[in-house]
């Protein structure tokens, strides 16, 4: 069975890492220019630091007896970041193709082990994740990350995630793309304080919109970099089956208030897993489970150890 299908047909759900920039940033005094990751694969010292953090998620995986998604550090891997910091679209090909073998290497030594981990490429955002400074059309997201897409594909990704998606115009553009490089997709969106994008669209509206004009082509959909407790008051209806993964925000602020935030608020880990096994009880298809901003290996293992006390293989 392939490592997708594994995953679509777990029983409880896989792990993938925490907040890997703020980790990196705050915690183990990493600079990333433009919050890119992908700029730790230039040196020895980035490969090691990146290598020792999927090895603590790898670890917490294999004591759960589940499989890992392991993400690819190229959320800011894009032509529209890599033109502000000076990358065209050669180097942008060049740089994902690199993540993407850089997370196979580890994937080899981390399966050895009979853990199952696929191999996801991620992207991120044309504009600022924690702020809509203009919509995409479907054609013109399709166009703006196809390079990437691309590369991410030829490089034997499994899946390609649209993560902290900020409205359904730029995620249509994204499995636009996927669909043409043959490659599954699946879709995060963020959500401000009250569950609703920064276009004002609301979950369920996103999801809808995305699926009517791709004809349902994502894998299933992703709620990411906003706190359990701004978006689980809307997950009604039964459009939740759509949602197959969360990676939350460890903290409690809104989107405008980390902006500013020159410390890195944690949140409580514990409260975190226990607001993740209350997730599950609304999410009937939750399959990926891990963080996102101020979150850590304490949070995703905290959501791990409180899922699988509640619910059965």
């Amino acid at each position: 069975m392939q490592r997708l299908e594994q995953l679509l047909a777990a029983r409880t759900p896989w792990l993938t890492d925490g907040g890997l920039e703020t980790t990196m940033i705050f915690n183990e005094g990493q600079e990333l220019p433009s919050f890119a990751a992908f700029t730790l694969l230039d040196s020895e010292t980035g490969r090691d630091a990146l290598t020792r953090y999927f090895h603590v998620y790898a670890a917490l995986a294999r004591n759960a007896d589940t499989g890992l998604v392991l993400d690819t550090p190229t959320w800011r891997a894009g032509t529209s970041w890599g033109a502000v910091m000076g990358l065209d679209g050669t180097a942008i090909r060049r740089i994902n193709a690199e993540a993407a073998a850089f997370c196979a290497g580890f994937r080899a030594g981390a399966e050895a082990e009979g853990m199952p981990v696929l191999l996801n490429g991620v992207l991120g955002p044309s504009g600022d994740g924690y702020a809509l400074e203009r919509t995409l059309t479907g054609d013109e997201a399709n166009a703006c990350h196809r390079v990437q897409v691309e590369a991410l594909a030829e490089a034997g990704v499994e899946l390609i995630t649209a993560a902290t998606m900020t409205h359904s115009g730029e995620a249509i553009g994204v499995v636009r793309a996927a669909q043409a490089a043959g490659v599954p997709v699946a879709v995060s969106f963020t959500v401000e304080t009250d569950g609703r994008l920064p276009s004002r669209e609301t979950l369920s509206q996103a999801i809808a919109t995305t699926d009517a004009a791709t004809d349902g082509a994502p894998v299933y959909y992703m709620v990411n970099c906003a706190h359990p407790t701004h978006f689980s008051g809307v997950l009604e209806g039964s459009w939740v089956s759509r949602i197959g993964g969360i990676r939350a925000n460890a903290s409690r602020m809104s989107h405008a208030e980390l902006d500013e935030s020159t410390e890195l608020d944690a949140g409580d880990p514990d409260e975190f897993g226990q607001l993740y096994r209350d997730l599950g009880a609304l999410l009937p298809n939750l399959r990926v489970i891990g963080g996102c901003c101020g979150s850590d290996h304490r949070h995703v293992g905290a959501a791990s150890g409180h899922f699988h006390r509640h619910h059965t293989r």
